[in-house]
């Protein structure tokens, strides 16, 4: 465990020391645990190399401690490799890592979960085979398992939101590790991957990757199941980067969200950076666009 020197340069990216994309959260016992994907694409090529998660954590979002994960794409021993975005939730004091990898046997993506005792681990594969993968019923060619985005609701079941081209979802066993119920599909305007689920104040939001490159977009419901309205752009395209995944949180009274560029140093679309800035609601529910700062945010 290390803290992270932010006191001579502060702002975006919040980490800065290493490439960090595709950022998820969680908030527990006052404290933000940040995860996020890996980029170790050395400076002139132009591909994906991912092969780790990080993790941070943080009281204020401003001084952040880095935590070792200790688990990688390839520790799902039926994966073949490829760490991907993920989303981390808590129930029942128990850690739940659903992360999008690469399948070792079967085409395309897949989703594994990992389970901990703690949020900073260590996480094991909790079931020992993939949670979603191309074989699912109700998958339609061409879209595919990118980039997993779990709700707990406040009847306390529990829904699982991903895909590439296409948005799916599925509740999730009262277990974490099962779907229940069948897969099904959301039509949302140019949908590309990147979904982020997250409700308040009696409103659903599906945030998610529009267009390419990537905006960042979002439509709202009052049920799960819909009907979902379209309601526009939430982020511009980030810097030099073409791809985006936000992540958003309410914390300390005030709203934030994460998403990546690539602002550091030889940085781009596959050496990216994690930053943070703040989100507005209006009175009626809807967000104000975030502005992407230098500056970042104030301590919380």
């Amino acid at each position: 465990m290390a803290a992270l020197d932010n006191t001579l340069q502060s702002g975006n990216p919040i980490i800065r020391h290493t490439y960090t994309a595709d950022p998820t959260v969680l908030e527990y016992n006052g404290t933000v645990y940040l995860y996020t994907g890996h980029d170790e694409a050395p400076p002139g090529e132009h591909r994906y190399i991912m092969n780790k998660w990080l993790c941070f954590s943080s009281q204020d979002l401003i001084h952040w401690t880095e935590h070792p994960v200790n688990f990688k794409a390839t520790d799902f021993k039926w994966a073949k490799g490829d760490a991907y975005a993920s989303n981390v939730v808590e129930r029942h004091g128990k850690f739940y890592w659903y992360t999008a990898v690469t399948h070792g046997t079967l085409p395309g993506k897949a989703i594994g979960v990992a389970v901990a005792d703690s949020p900073v681990g260590p996480f094991t594969d909790a079931i020992g085979a993939a949670l979603i993968t191309s074989q699912v019923d109700g998958m339609l060619p061409d879209t595919d398992n990118f980039d997993p985005s779990v709700l707990i609701d406040d009847d306390d079941q529990t829904y699982i939101f991903w895909g590439k081209n296409i948005c799916y979802y599925a509740r999730l066993h009262k277990n974490m590790i099962a779907l229940e119920g069948p897969v099904k599909r959301l039509t949302l305007p140019k949908f590309m991957e990147g979904a982020h689920i997250h409700k308040r104040n009696g409103w659903y939001y599906l945030s998610y990757g529009y267009d390419f490159p990537e905006k960042v977009a979002y439509a709202m419901s009052r049920q799960i199941d819909g009907p979902w309205e379209f309601k526009g752009i939430l982020n511009e395209i980030a810097g030099n980067c073409e791809t985006n995944r936000p992540a958003i949180i309410d914390f300390k009274g005030k709203s934030y969200f994460f998403y990546h560029n690539g602002g550091l140093k030889e940085g781009g679309s596959h050496r990216r950076s994690v930053c943070l800035d703040y989100l507005y609601y209006n009175k009626d529910g809807t967000t104000q666009r975030v502005v992407m700062t230098s500056e970042g945010v104030e301590p919380a």
